[in-house]
């Protein structure tokens, strides 16, 4: 008897909220439309395919003939489309609410777009917590694909993966599908035949077997190196989908649920937390991450037994590890309780689009490359928060807020501050950092600065050397290109030198005293202060370390469209030795200003110069800074006048093309030279005066308003 076996292939497609059209329409080209055309010269072969709805949202707008040839394959039953989260958010880091509003959207489209509403969902970054099926099922789900990773971590053996196990979660049942670990690592990056040579050797006589292979369909022409493996010279999947279709006799490619209409799952299994093994690596500390990678590959090359139960960290973590990633996920938690409670109508469901944009789930983790640090997307993530909030306050009659709150779920208050034009927050416990300084306007998070950090991968740059080009050969097995975890490229020389780190998270407003030798004067860049007064629109906090106490003063003014925030510094010797040294504030904003943007700029004495620059001047009473793209400008008047530096904070981190300096927004010291007398004080005072070209809300709010 003939052995068989059958082989389900799921491509998932994504584009993240706030990436550039141009990468859109370059990955289009590289990956997505050849895919269409491969499978249009191949009908004998059926997959499953995912679009994210920023993907699918471009696709309708700048392809839509792509999307009536989508739907012509899923009528002719050749292509499964799979659903998910719309704007693919991690859908464990939601409230329920938006877990299924998120997942409601995207059946809801992709059943008006293709005529049948769908039955899989992928999961973001294939995150797992044990309550995801309740969200699932809720949302009218059946299935989803899981890692081969999740069911070793449930004790699956390698050779039970071959097929669909059900799980549940308070009686809501659930299929996962494993993506198999041989299958995904060989395709497309190892030789066709050798491929088909894997499913021969694991086809059996009753053909009850299932391979499955979910992974990211820019991995077919848009990584590295890989358009010519796959497309071009290589036409590694034209030669795969005609060894499908010559095999078909054993061979048969299915969707996820024609398999499920003809056949039982295999098993029952209970999936603890987890991602793909990657990402637990990532989410370790950056030491710990180091140390597990090391013991995780040396197992892996021994065939250690062992290497199932190495699992690195919880994805969660990485509200852990990054205070940065944290803070935008509790302001993503607010502003969903705040849109929740809003009333029906065209401002909630504005709202709550942005709020769904603002929970992709790209911002929210980094791994050995992407993530956080790219500031284009952060900043986007950030807009439809401001936004979402904005819009929620101002329905619920909130704008003006002066409240102690644990804004970061720590155990420890902060305080937010907040008018018409302007959402502050101020971290007490460090140094009453201004963390958060939201313009609502223009909806612009001014201090969504990343801190220049360690990571594992660090050593990655030391180890390449100083010569721009890869450190290990591009190529994998056979001239096939390497998976682009593997690759190791710098894209400028000397990057190891660059690699520096902060001594303190990157808030802006903190205060740091120096001695006539130079070194640090007390701890006010990181210590806790005191609320001496809180108002509205006014918080008034002191610290004294060793001979010096410090009182700063926050205030809030202006409007909605010329909101102010002005901050006094006042520096006391409580001693009873005369003082000298230096006060020092240090501003940290972003203004986009990556790649000598000419939108963003400073200027000083009437003179700008790019944002991403560094400069310096003396005696300075006004500095600006400002992005004419996103429409802002902010003129700080500094009384009395201090010597200003300006330098731009940049990380060194990985992307498609390589290792790179990632401007992360920019650092502005302002310093006095002090000399106090036993009770004396020093004062300043910076006036930030903010301007904006335009009100985003009231202009996406006015055709609204002019139909009703």
């Amino acid at each position: 008897m003939t052995r068989r076996i059958s082989l389900a292939l799921a491509i998932h497609n994504h584009q993240p909220v706030g990436n550039f059209g141009w990468v859109f329409d370059e990955v289009f080209g590289q990956a997505y439309e050849p895919m269409v055309d491969a499978l249009e010269r191949h009908p004998g072969v059926r997959l499953s395919l995912h679009y994210t709805g920023p993907l699918l949202e471009w696709l309708r707008a700048e392809r839509p003939e792509f999307v009536e040839r989508l739907r012509a394959l899923v009528a002719r039953s050749q292509v499964e489309i799979v659903g998910g989260g719309y704007f693919e958010p991690v859908l464990a880091s939601l409230p329920e609410r938006d877990r299924i509003g998120q997942l409601e959207r995207m059946a809801n489209e992709l059943t008006a777009t293709f005529g049948a509403r769908p039955r899989g969902a992928w999961l973001a970054e294939r995150v797992w917590e044990p309550d995801i099926p309740t969200s699932l099922v809720a949302a009218g789900y059946a299935w989803t694909i899981l890692d081969d990773a999740h069911f070793r971590a449930a004790a699956i053996p390698e050779e039970a993966l071959w097929g669909p196990y059900t799980t549940e979660d308070q009686g809501n049942l659930l299929t996962v599908f494993g993506t198999e670990q041989g299958l995904r690592y060989r395709i497309p990056f190892r030789e066709v035949d050798e491929v088909i040579a894997y499913l021969r050797e694991h086809a059996t006589e009753a053909g009850d077997r299932l391979g499955t292979m979910g992974d990211d369909g820019e991995k077919f022409g848009a990584w590295p190196t890989t358009f010519e493996h796959c497309w071009g010279k290589g036409k590694w999947v034209e030669r795969f989908f005609n060894a499908l279709e010559t095999n078909a006799d054993w061979l048969t490619t299915v969707t996820p649920s024609d398999w499920l209409s003809r056949r039982a799952p295999i098993g029952r299994v209970y999936v603890p937390t987890g991602s793909y093994s990657e990402m637990g690596e990532w989410a370790l500390p950056a030491d710990e991450g180091a140390e597990f990678t090391k013991v995780l590959h040396e197992a892996q090359a021994a065939g250690k037994p062992e290497v199932r139960w190495l699992r690195g960290a919880f994805w969660r973590n990485f509200q852990v590890k990054y205070r940065e990633i944290n803070d935008l996920h509790k302001q993503m938690l607010r502003t969903s309780s705040k849109v929740a409670r809003m009333a029906d109508g065209p401002s909630k469901a504005a709202a709550l689009d942005h709020l769904h944009r603002g929970q992709s789930n790209d911002c929210y983790w980094h791994g050995l490359f992407g993530g956080i640090y790219i500031s284009h997307m952060r900043l986007a993530t950030s807009e439809h928060l401001i936004a979402a909030e904005d819009l929620a306050d101002s329905a619920l009659g909130s704008t003006s807020v002066a409240e102690l709150a644990d804004l970061d779920l720590d155990g420890v208050d902060e305080v937010l501050l907040a008018d018409s034009g302007q959402v502050v927050a101020v971290d007490l416990a460090e140094g009453a950092g201004i963390g958060e300084w939201d313009i609502r306007a223009v909806r612009h998070a001014m201090t969504s600065v990343m801190r220049r950090r360690p990571e594992a991968y660090h050593e990655l740059v030391r180890n390449a050397g100083a010569t721009p080009k890869a450190s290990a050969d591009a190529d994998g097995t056979d001239g096939a290109p390497a998976s682009i975890h593997d690759r190791v490229l710098l894209k400028e020389p000397d990057l190891a030198s660059k690699l520096i780190y902060d001594d303190h998270e990157r808030r802006s407003g903190l205060v740091r005293i120096l001695g006539a030798d130079g070194a640090q004067v007390g701890d006010f860049v990181d210590g806790a202060f005191a609320i001496v007064r809180l108002g509205p629109g006014e918080l008034v906090v002191r610290r004294e370390s060793g001979s010096l106490a410090v009182e700063k003063t926050i205030r809030l003014g202006g409007d909605r469209r010329a909101p102010n925030l002005d901050l006094g510094v006042a520096v006391t010797n409580t001693s009873g030795a005369v003082f000298e040294g230096r006060v020092a504030v240090e501003l940290t904003t972003m203004m986009l200003g990556g790649g000598g943007n000419p939108s963003a700029w400073w200027r000083v004495d009437g003179t700008a110069t790019a944002h991403d620059g560094s400069g310096g001047a003396d005696e300075v009473a006004t500095i600006s800074e400002g992005n004419d793209y996103v429409g802002i400008a902010v003129e700080t008047a500094i009384a009395p006048p201090a010597a200003v530096a300006w330098r731009p904070i940049e990380t060194i981190s990985n992307s498609e093309a390589g290792f790179e300096r990632v401007y992360q927004g920019s650092e502005l010291k302002l310093g006095w030279p002090v000399r106090l007398e036993p009770g004396a004080s020093f004062t300043a005072r910076l006036s930030n005066a903010v301007s904006t070209a335009r009100d985003r809300a009231a202009q996406e709010l006015a055709p609204a308003v002019t139909s009703r």
